[in-house]
């Protein structure tokens, strides 16, 4: 909220408020910073006036009397050269004392700062941030060195006027006498523009920036005595509203046949209702008609949103209903395609939905199971038709796909046909169809290790008797994965396994050599096993020789029976109080190091060293996993001995 405590009030009877901070900062980078597209103001202040009017439709729904005697939406420029002066009115909703306020004094929207923090890092790009932040009327100060805005809301009496010219400060008070609000409600918005930005007085400007990016507005865009070429002589009973010039086509994009829809319109229509500036990765835009008859328009985009990782993962499609705008908080969309930007026009829902009647709808419900199923399919022919485009796609919003892998049963098998990993045989992303094609002779599983981040699980001791062995195996460092790959099971017929957990079984898969037999076992190895599993009881479940360490000395391991350990460590974030399960310590018979040991302990020397290299090789696994140490002093100090006897 604005500073309302310290408004002033001046002599023509309006109040002065300060900006909320956050506004501050922002308009003075607008209005100091050069941009390369600054009209992309008049777009931001139309798409704001569709806005209004879609409120107001909606609202007169349950309320008709607040469009009675003028039931036609519109919006109109006006540009006044001698003034210098650019006006975009609208006869929607409008505003009242405190809206105006709430709406242009303050920012309520979740991630200001990062907004803000943005637009000074990246001043280039900062333009294409402000619609995606929803503060596109601030957008009007790059070209206005003051701007007026004239409001009054459907079914109250008075206007009033807001003004300011972007520094710190606005003023707020009744506009008496004022006719710049056309009937009985709307708003006009009054730019007094900067010397050097008269090209936007210019009705040929303002006509092609209507028509390059406005033209999907449902509304008609009246340009004021446009036509000036054709003004009515003298004597002639034209009148001068009919020489204005609507300059859009002025219907709703997603009611025309795709053929009569060129590219660049489909990309400014994204622009509009998704408030993105990237170019759609896909379009999607069919009729379904049937049991339920509706239009849809969407849009996959091709970078993430601001917003993609809110914790509320609420969707953004528009629901429409026989072209009146509902809500964009319909539930059409499950959370993992909260990217997904656009419209659904139902033919056969009624009007007047409350949000609660929404959450249970039956055709909300019908639509939603379609267009999950829908979007899915069109991303998997993105995928075959397109693999380039594909990939960019999946490297932006494959991590929340997977949520879905997680949530969504239904759609669970179809979202792993198109799921891509990365994997021990290659750096490309690799699908689990391509993965299950080239497994190995007598191979049944899929393997896989889960862990923090992609270049400690590709580092993992773990992975090195799979890599000597040229087994496949799916690296997965993001968070849902251990959730989804646990609730999944399999992949058609084939299940997944942890290298984590058990012991690792090659036989199946193992070629005519001899690594796929078991270690072997010297009594000098076995004598330094049972005096590690004596020095560690409680420490850890077992200690064993491994199968899958080649390089590494050891490797920390759960039991057949156990939980992921990548999976057991998330779990445990979320319930401190859960004690993690004991660990199986595997020690590589052929390194050096553990060939040294067990040479100590066969001669019956090590003694109190032998237990202090015990707990040292645990918690080099530790240290391997990514773990804490359990006593860091000890282990200084351990280390600290061993150096010291081997240099001493």
């Amino acid at each position: 909220m604005s500073d309302t405590k310290n408004a002033a009030q001046d002599t023509s009877g309006r109040k002065t408020h300060e900006f909320q901070a956050e506004v501050s900062r922002l308009l003075h980078l607008m209005v100091h910073s050069v941009y390369s597209e600054k009209e992309v103001f008049l777009r931001e202040l139309i798409s704001n006036a569709s806005d209004a009017c879609d409120k107001l439709r909606y609202e007169a729904i349950t309320n008709p009397e607040l469009t009675a005697g003028d039931e036609e939406f519109r919006i109109r420029l006006t540009a006044d050269k001698a003034a210098k002066t650019l006006t975009i009115s609208d006869n929607g909703i409008g505003m009242n004392e405190a809206e105006l306020i709430d709406h242009l004094g303050t920012i309520a929207r979740s991630g200001t700062e990062r907004f803000a923090k943005a637009l000074e890092s990246d001043e280039k790009n900062a333009v294409n941030l402000i619609g995606q932040f929803g503060v596109g009327f601030y957008s009007a100060f790059m070209i206005a060195e003051k701007v007026e805005v004239f409001s009054r809301r459907a079914g109250e009496d008075e206007t009033w006027v807001w003004v300011s010219d972007g520094s710190g400060s606005f003023e707020i008070g009744k506009a008496e006498g004022s006719t710049l609000v056309a009937g009985d409600r709307g708003t006009a918005i009054v730019l007094h523009v900067r010397e050097g930005d008269e090209e936007y007085l210019e009705k040929s400007r303002l006509g092609y920036i209507v028509r390059t990016y406005s033209d999907h507005i449902a509304l008609p865009i009246i340009l004021t005595g446009g036509k000036t070429e054709d003004a009515p002589k003298e004597g002639d009973e034209e009148s001068a509203d009919e020489a204005d010039e609507t300059l859009n086509t002025a219907s709703a994009l997603w009611t025309r046949p795709k053929s009569d829809i060129t590219e660049e319109q489909y990309k400014e229509f994204y622009h509009h209702v998704g408030m993105a500036f990237d170019d759609p990765a896909l379009t999607i835009h069919y009729t379904a008609e049937g049991r339920h008859s509706y239009t849809v328009l969407l849009f996959l985009p091709s970078m993430r949103p601001m917003d993609l990782f809110n914790p509320e993962r609420t969707t953004a499609v528009q629901l429409y209903v026989n072209r009146v705008y509902i809500t964009d908080a319909a539930p059409l969309l499950p959370g993992y395609l909260r990217f997904v930007k656009g419209v659904v026009d139902s033919q056969d829902m009624p009007l007047n939905l409350s949000r609660e009647m929404l959450q249970n709808n039956p055709i909300v419900a019908s639509i939603r199971k379609a267009l999950t199923k829908r979007i899915i399919t069109e991303i998997g022919k993105l995928a075959d038709k397109a693999p380039e485009k594909f990939t960019a796609f999946w490297e932006a919003f494959g991590l929340v796909l997977k949520e879905g892998l997680y949530e969504d049963a239904d759609q669970r098998e179809a979202l792993m046909k198109i799921a891509r990993f990365k994997t021990t045989n290659s750096e490309d992303w690799r699908s689990l169809e391509a993965y299950v094609a080239d497994m190995k002779e007598g191979q049944k599983t899929i393997w896989f290790l889960t862990g923090d981040d992609a270049a400690t699980v590709a580092r993992s001791p773990q992975l090195e008797g799979f890599r000597a062995r040229g087994i496949e195996v799916l690296l997965l460092s993001d968070p849902v994965d251990g959730f989804w790959i646990t609730m999944a099971g399999k992949f058609g017929e084939t299940p997944f396994r942890s290298v984590t957990q058990g012991d690792a079984d090659f036989d199946d898969a193992d070629t005519a050599d001899d690594k796929g037999e078991e270690p072997e076992t010297d009594a000098g190895t076995a004598t330094f096993i049972t005096f590690a599993k004596s020095a560690l009881e409680g420490k850890v479940a077992d200690v064993r020789v491994s199968k899958r360490l080649t390089d590494s000395a050891v490797c920390l391991v759960a039991s057949d029976a156990g939980m992921d350990m990548q999976m057991e460590k998330v779990l445990a974030q979320h319930n401190p109080e859960a004690a993690l399960s004991q660990r199986i310590l595997e020690v590589n018979a052929d390194h050096p190091l553990i060939k040294a040991l067990a040479g100590k302990a066969a001669s019956g020397e090590g003694g109190a060293g032998l237990e202090d290299a015990a707990h040292l090789l645990l918690d080099q696994a530790r240290i391997l996993e990514g773990d804490p140490l359990a006593d860091a002093p000890a282990f200084a100090k351990r280390m600290a001995d061993m150096m010291a006897k081997a240099f001493g």
